[in-house]
């Protein structure tokens, strides 16, 4: 009989998969973290029993929260992605060509380690362009500590793509941390945050909006349907103080898409745009 990988994210409901091959476990310094193969989604990680990626669908997550608020603010230099161990984010991030300077924060040097051996597609060797600055850090202790630094230059763009508000991740959902991304970001700045998959998770979509109360003049999410992250669209939180920004029309996304000559599988303008139409029964809880 085949080993299955059974997801442990909610109590009552999950998913399987069936192991073809388990490349590498190990307990690192911070979490439990397998990968193994399977021949649907081909290669596969999971941290404390939690799937983070896949070989075969990790482009649409990736693409959605890098070029909605890349494009949306249209010249960001200086992007800050919190996370992002497996290197998806900061691919898709140096694709724009506008961007001068990445920093990532990742709490686990064993998952970007790893990533690089057994999901060298998903950073397309991003680790090694002279743009970006890697540090292993928690990721709360340095936006707090950045805020604080008066010398430290702000960021147009902060990307957080934490796990599930359990273990590490946890801190990456606390009032705390949003607001040193928003000190921490330049005038009109956009914060883009991973926040679940809303109709399994509506409850830290609400926690989210009330959290960014104050600190953001627009706050909203936009959705993605991610085939692993079970349960129905992933919602991404989205917060500046820009509003025009998330108003944006298709031809003005479109423009700077064209002009980018960036090559998509998943995002184009026209999604862009309609992803911050959200369903009524998440509307309802952002009231």
């Amino acid at each position: 009989m085949s080993k299955r990988f059974i997801e442990t994210l909610y109590k009552t409901y999950g998913q399987s998969f069936i192991v073809d091959e388990i490349l590498f476990e190990s307990k690192t310094d911070h979490q439990h973290l397998i990968i193994f193969n399977n021949e649907q989604f081909g290669r596969v990680m999971a941290l404390d029993g939690v799937i983070q990626t896949t070989e075969k669908d990790e482009f649409i997550y990736h693409e959605m929260l890098t070029h909605v608020p890349l494009f949306a603010h249209g010249n960001a230099k200086r992007v800050l992605i919190i996370g992002g161990g497996d290197g998806g984010i900061l691919r898709e991030v140096l694709r724009h060509p506008e961007v001068e300077h990445v920093t990532m924060v990742e709490i686990d040097q064993a998952v970007v380690d790893m990533c690089k051996k057994y999901f060298p597609k998903h950073s397309d060797g991003a680790f090694d362009d002279p743009r970006v600055d890697l540090v292993i850090d928690d990721g709360v202790d340095f936006i707090v500590n950045n805020a604080l630094d008066q010398s430290s230059e702000p960021y147009d763009v902060i990307i957080s793509d934490s796990t599930d508000p359990e273990g590490p991740g946890e801190v990456l959902f606390s009032s705390r941390f949003y607001q040193g991304c928003k000190n921490s970001l330049s005038d009109g700045g956009i914060l883009a945050t991973q926040n679940g998959v809303s109709f399994m998770q509506i409850d830290e979509v609400k926690t989210t909006f009330n959290r960014f109360e104050g600190l953001f003049n627009d706050r909203w999410f936009y959705a993605a349907p991610v085939p692993t992250y079970i349960g129905g669209i992933m919602t991404l939180a989205w917060g500046t103080d820009n509003e025009a920004l998330r108003q944006q029309s298709v031809e003005e996304i479109r423009e700077r898409f064209t002009q980018s000559n960036i090559k998509t599988r998943y995002y184009t303008p026209e999604l862009h745009v309609a992803s911050f139409a959200l369903p009524q029964y998440v509307v309802d809880v952002l009231k």
